[in-house]
């Protein structure tokens, strides 16, 4: 089987995705795939770029990844990909979206406004949920652009610098609390990790070069792992995800909040989903391959 990993990308992701996109490479099973990299510079080169494969495996983040247009070209082009299908993807990719459809079941998840460069700050509300305040683009990830501010400078300083991402930022209460993650594979949940950053806030500096942040692999309490496997099972079905995803959450006094869905997890040996599935043994190359067999039959 001929596979393509689609890397690079048009999004603030893009030496994320690369890094992904190589570590595949250099782990998936050659013995059974042949393997190319697919560079992408530019949306246009998916359609000059992605040809003479049987799969498609998108190591892509970001805007034109994880949002349901490279899924779109590659349905159009009958070419099977891994991961969720094109309106999951563009969902959980809207973060204001996707925290409706979480209170829609009542999943909860720290309450927010959105707002544009053009709106007036909603002052009343946001005095109602009392600095700090969490600032992060509506479209993004690798927690990019997202910002902990402490007072109305702070705020709009955070604001200003969250646009330059994206024209739809969301503004939300601080929840103070412990962060774990919770991958999924075909449906199963993985063992639960605990975030811990060196940091009062996990940001991207935090996430991916300050050596003092903490990604453990542990256990909740019963009554709290019992919990989280109902609501992580909702989660899978409320927004029909597809061969491996990582919801986010934050607890606080016994409670889960969710805060993202991600539907192209980060993919290098590192990542939270490999070290998840690591813990129950499933290495790196076997969990590529899973991916794709799901995939296939999906």
């Amino acid at each position: 089987m001929r596979i393509g990993v689609i890397d690079g990308g048009i999004s603030s992701e893009k030496e994320i995705s690369i890094l992904s996109g190589r570590e595949i490479i250099a782990n998936i099973d050659k013995n059974k795939y042949e393997v190319k990299e697919i560079l992408i510079e530019k949306e246009e080169d998916v359609f000059e770029k992605i040809k003479d494969i049987d799969f498609a495996f998108i190591a892509l983040h970001g805007k034109f990844g994880e949002d349901g247009k490279i899924q779109a070209v590659l349905e159009t082009k009958g070419i099977p990909y891994n991961g969720c299908g094109v309106l999951t993807s563009a969902l959980c990719m809207d973060k204001n979206l996707s925290k409706k459809i979480f209170l829609s079941e009542g999943v909860k998840t720290a309450d927010w406004v959105m707002v544009t460069p053009e709106d007036e700050l909603p002052m009343d509300k946001l005095k109602k949920f009392g600095y700090p305040l969490v600032v992060k683009p509506n479209n993004g990830g690798s927690s990019i652009g997202i910002f902990l501010v402490k007072d109305e400078k702070e705020l709009k300083a955070a604001l200003e610098e969250s646009f330059k991402y994206d024209k739809n930022v969301l503004i939300e209460e601080y929840i103070k609390g412990q962060e774990i993650t919770c991958s999924m594979l075909d449906g199963e949940i993985l063992p639960t990790i605990f975030i811990n950053p060196s940091e009062e806030f996990f940001d991207y500096q935090s996430k991916y070069y300050d050596n003092g942040t903490k990604e453990v692999v542990g256990e909740l309490p019963k009554h709290l792992d019992d919990k989280l496997k109902v609501i992580a099972k909702k989660c899978w079905k409320l927004f029909n995800l597809e061969v491996y995803s990582r919801i986010d959450f934050l607890i606080k006094d016994d409670e889960f909040y969710a805060l993202e869905v991600n539907t192209l997890p980060g993919m290098t040996a590192n990542s939270l989903v490999p070290k998840s599935a690591k813990a129950v043994g499933i290495d790196f190359p076997k969990l590529l391959d899973k991916v794709i067999d799901c995939s296939l039959r999906k």
